[in-house]
């Protein structure tokens, strides 16, 4: 990775700062919602230290922070599991004002990106489907949208939408007539899987647009998003042409504009949080006494630990690789934040895991915070492209690869001479 520039570094300084001295003395008890007056409160308070908006570009109100360089800000963010919420770079806000400045209008961005990016509305990603609609299949997309005249019709069920009890405006993804298709589609992992003539779209739906209800809840075990994850059903929703996201028709591959930068965020952020569970075993390693000596200079305890620092050390080291490529070559950052997404989602909650082993009965109560640290990083194995879809995925890539190695003139390597 490249030398992180000084600014970086002083804005990293000053996000360790505060997240110390004013995130984490605000943290709720383990398991509860921040409160929202409590939150407009912190963000205010990221605003006047400067540190509020990490990613989001200066024309827009935030640090301008160039994407290779965003994970040592949101790893300090991550930290706490409010840390991101309070200075505006938690998912699906994240991902999707990313998405704006990269495809929207600018009548588009005056109206949905400035406000996401002040922390002033909050937004959702509506693509998840009941079955047997999309999920980590996105060529299984059930939500239609119709033109009429100049205007479209959405007509389709969504479920698991993060944020959208609170949510102003969602982002939806609906399948369209073919003519708009571009004749690509990618899944959550970067695989082509369009139905042969579908295609897709991205809408711009106000949330108190006629047709749009906010449906049952869905209880999950996580806390760090609020706005639930719930249903939200879309009954013939109307939305004129301007409500388009970038061009009909392109929806699945502006969807890669999103994932790929926020599986890795995700990554960062969790990372930060598997810090923190680590520093917090560590502490209760070196002052817990058992059988004649501390924790720290007993050798299973040592395992423990050596095994996290590897898992944070190889995570961190993935993430940066993939960061360096985001915004210059997308096939490859792709398949980097896959590899990334899949390692760091099953290293984070190893890592969380061993601190509770530590910490003893101590690390499953509510007197520390690790347990619901371990219940808000397990969905993250499902979220984003399920681990079993990234893997699929990473192998038919090395196949692929390899194959065309052959092809171009590159050995076989496993053909070997019979004896006579």
């Amino acid at each position: 990775m490249s030398r992180i520039p000084a600014e970086v570094e002083q804005l990293r300084s000053r996000t360790r700062t505060f997240i110390h001295e004013v995130v984490i003395p605000a943290e709720p008890h383990p398991g509860d919602y921040l409160d929202e007056a409590v939150l407009a409160e912190l963000k205010a308070k990221a605003k006047d230290a400067g540190v509020f908006a990490p990613h989001v570009p200066t024309e827009w109100g935030g640090q301008g922070v160039p994407t290779e360089f965003w994970s040592p800000i949101f790893q300090e963010a991550g930290y706490s599991p409010i840390g991101p919420a309070v200075l505006g770079c938690m998912a699906p806000d994240e991902g999707n004002m990313h998405m704006l400045a990269q495809i929207a209008t600018q009548e588009q961005k005056e109206r949905y990106l400035a406000p996401l990016a002040g922390g002033d509305v909050r937004s959702s990603f509506a693509m998840t489907e009941p079955h047997p609609g999309t999920g980590s299949d996105p060529s299984a997309l059930t939500t239609r949208a119709v033109r009429d005249g100049d205007d479209w019709v959405i007509t389709g069920d969504k479920r698991f939408i993060s944020g959208a009890e609170l949510c102003s405006f969602f982002i939806v993804m609906a399948a369209t007539d073919p003519e708009d298709a571009d004749g690509s589609a990618t899944d959550g992992s970067g695989a082509a899987q369009a139905k042969k003539g579908q295609a897709a779209t991205m809408f711009l739906v106000d949330r108190d647009t006629p047709g749009v209800t906010v449906g049952k809840p869905i209880h999950t075990v996580d806390r760090t998003i609020a706005g639930g994850h719930p249903y939200v059903h879309f009954d013939e929703v109307r939305v004129p042409a301007s409500a388009i996201l970038g061009e009909a028709g392109k929806g699945f591959a502006y969807a890669q504009v999103r994932l790929a930068p926020a599986r890795l965020t995700h990554c960062m952020r969790w990372l930060g949080l598997a810090r923190r569970a680590l520093d917090t075993a560590l502490d209760r390693a070196e002052h817990r006494e058992a059988f004649g000596d501390i924790l720290a200079r007993q050798g299973l305890a040592q395992e423990l630990i050596a095994q996290s620092v590897i898992d944070i050390e190889t995570s961190d080291a993935m993430i940066t690789k993939t960061a360096e490529v985001l915004d210059t070559d997308a096939k490859e950052a792709n398949s980097r934040s896959s590899i990334a997404k899949v390692y760091c989602s099953e290293a984070v909650y190893r890592v969380i895991d061993r601190a509770i082993q530590l910490t003893g009965g101590d690390g499953v109560s509510d007197r520390l915070p690790l347990i619901q640290y371990l219940n808000d990083v397990r969905p993250f194995r499902i979220y984003d492209g399920a681990t079993e879809t990234h893997k699929f995925a990473i192998s038919r890539r090395a196949s692929s690869k390899r194959r065309r190695q052959v092809a171009a003139g590159a050995p076989r390597l496993d053909i070997v001479e019979e004896a006579r």
